[in-house]
């Protein structure tokens, strides 16, 4: 028998289908007031093509239920859902349901968790809802991702929710391209930097020659040179291909989130985009963060958050006063941003501040600031044995080691550092309730982000995922420290499917519970996890292009076993060339 709940749903599919925005992602003009509060137990997603204006410009989207983005599905912890995705495109298709905890078979990842959807297929996703917070679904098939396979996904606590809210916005950040993805893959492999449109010029040559002496300017630049390295490459796809997005809508588009004067307003921003980390802020208005990748954390009051693709923050907002607000999602590199309004009626438009100076790379980013500590005052001593390191290959797909990568939790992200305003730190959060599991880590395990810059290869240990012959391996109940070193210039989004994960930032039983995390150039950083979900589980660099270039691998959690057994599978400790 069909649930109402169904019906619903559904109703609500069909007439998205006409090509109209789903209810959550139209503006405040079009009479969206806020979410409802209207959770479902049973969902039917259809994949498909679909003709898209973003800009002005048209194009062509996969997307689902005939909208960029999808619509919202809104569940409610303790139930059961179902999902029917159906494919009707000729490639096969997937969904990934971001942050979930669900049996791995269900996680949507072909060839790790399931074979994928064919064309014409419909495959069901069941399983039971065990958290609450703010996620996301998208693709994990090719690129079908950044070409607008993507949504939102809220659930609502059991119980009462210890955020208070008057009501509450959607922010879906994404970018988007009207060139095709396998050709701007196809041209960052022949020039990394080809869509790189700040790098210095002989005028910043003069002005640092000014400002740090001539022969001080002439080795950094030499240094540079030597390395084959820009250090203005901080984003690889930039504002010159792609246009940023707030719920499908570029600037020009005025998409309007409205509010009564007074009034606590919840924002529920998801970084759906494929390759951009994106700087948000509201001038003039102050956001308390409530919520990371779907996790409730004790409030902290910030003016901007570093976001990195694929993360989640909840942050409260109360103006006071009925005026217009801008909502700013900058890119990291500062080439391009997509700004909303925040107004207490339709029609007004928020002004778009300027675009900010570019960041530029310094020594530190290389893993070269030798006088900074490692690691802090982080406790090493409760593991039983010394990390557990992996083979790492220095070949061409290696072009640099960090030779002194220091923890830096306790930075707001690249370019954020001078910012004249307070900027989230990771080192600020903390779990509102207790973390689940306060056992010391068992042992210790330790991964290097690794790649060449100039020939677009990435990888983790030197490897990339096609060359991986078998599966980082955990036992089932295990507490481990998983330790991540950057070796490269690049800020990587690390992302660990089916489970979630304890931020290192302190000792204490509430450190902030995430399923990604930003990777900082030349940052060493720890997370803790408890390996209890059984089954195989994708471990990847959220940015699409790192992820398809190779850096990724696989969490493979075995069934408890008898001790005996359990020693013979363990990886014995190996050595790690060329780290110290």
């Amino acid at each position: 028998m069909i649930s109402r709940r169904r019906v619903l749903y559904a109703g609500a599919g069909l007439s998205l289908g006409a090509g109209l925005l789903p209810a959550w992602a139209k503006s405040g003009g079009a009479g969206n007031r806020g979410i409802f509060k209207l959770a479902a137990d049973e969902f039917d997603l259809t994949v498909g093509h679909a003709a898209v204006t973003i800009g002005g410009r048209s194009g062509h989207a996969i997307a689902v239920n005939g909208t960029l983005p999808g619509p919202l599905l809104r569940m409610r912890e303790g139930e059961t859902v179902t999902l029917r995705v159906r494919n009707t495109i000729d490639e096969d298709t997937s969904i990934h349901w971001h942050g979930l905890l669900l049996p791995f078979t269900m996680d949507g990842v072909p060839g790790v968790s399931f074979p994928g959807i064919k064309p014409g297929e419909t495959f069901e996703y069941r399983f039971p809802v065990r958290q609450s917070g703010t996620y996301w679904y998208h693709s994990h098939s090719g690129f079908q991702e950044p070409m607008g396979l993507l949504g939102p996904l809220v659930i609502d606590p059991a119980g009462a929710d210890p955020v208070a809210a008057d009501r509450e916005h959607l922010l879906v950040l994404s970018d988007w391209s009207f060139e095709h993805p396998h050709k701007v893959f196809a041209r960052l492999k022949k020039s990394s930097e080809v869509y790189n449109f700040q790098r210095r010029t002989i005028a910043d040559f003069v002005q640092d020659a000014r400002k740090d002496g001539l022969n001080a300017t002439i080795a950094d630049r030499g240094a540079w040179g030597r390395m084959r390295m820009s250090a203005t490459d901080i984003a690889d796809v930039t504002g010159a291909a792609f246009s940023y997005l707030i719920n499908g809508h570029a600037t020009a588009d005025n998409w309007t989130a409205l509010f009564n004067a007074g009034e606590r307003v919840r924002l529920r921003i998801i970084n759906a985009a494929a390759m951009t980390i994106f700087n948000f802020r509201i001038p003039g208005l102050p956001m308390t963060v409530v919520a990371a990748d779907g996790q409730y954390v004790r409030p902290v009051e910030t003016d901007e958050i570093q976001i990195g693709a694929a993360e989640t923050y909840d942050v409260v907002v109360r103006p006071e006063k009925a005026q217009v607000y801008a909502l700013v999602a900058e890119s990291i590199d500062r080439s391009g941003q997509a700004v909303a309004t925040l107004a207490p009626e339709a029609g007004l438009v928020a002004i778009a501040p300027p675009l900010r100076a570019r960041p530029i790379l310094t020594h530190r980013d290389m893993g070269m600031d030798h006088g900074a500590a490692d690691h802090g005052s982080m406790d090493h001593g409760a593991m039983t044995a010394a990390p557990q390191r992996h083979d790492h290959k220095q070949g061409v797909g290696v072009d640099m080691v960090a030779t002194a990568p220091t923890n830096r939790l306790d930075e707001p992200g690249l370019g954020l550092e001078s910012a004249p305003h307070r900027a989230l730190r990771y080192s600020q959060l903390r779990s509102l309730s207790p973390n689940p599991d306060a056992r010391a880590p068992e042992r210790e395990i330790e991964i290097h982000l690794t790649g060449n810059m100039e020939r677009y290869m990435w990888s983790f240990d030197g490897v990339k995922f096609s060359h991986v012959d078998k599966p980082i391996l955990f036992q089932e109940g295990e507490r481990v420290r998983v330790t991540l070193v950057n070796d490269t210039m690049m800020t990587h989004p690390i992302h660990l499917h089916g489970m979630f994960f304890e931020l290192v930032v302190d000792d204490s039983d509430h450190k902030p519970r995430k399923n990604t995390v930003n990777v900082k150039p030349g940052e060493k950083l720890s997370f803790d996890m408890t390996a209890d979900a059984v089954g195989d589980w994708a471990f990847h660099c959220h940015l699409l292009f790192h992820m398809h270039a190779g850096m990724m691998q696989v969490f493979s959690v075995l069934p408890r076993a008898p001790d005996a057994i359990r020693d013979a599978v363990r990886p014995a400790p190996q050595s790690h060339e060329g780290h110290h």
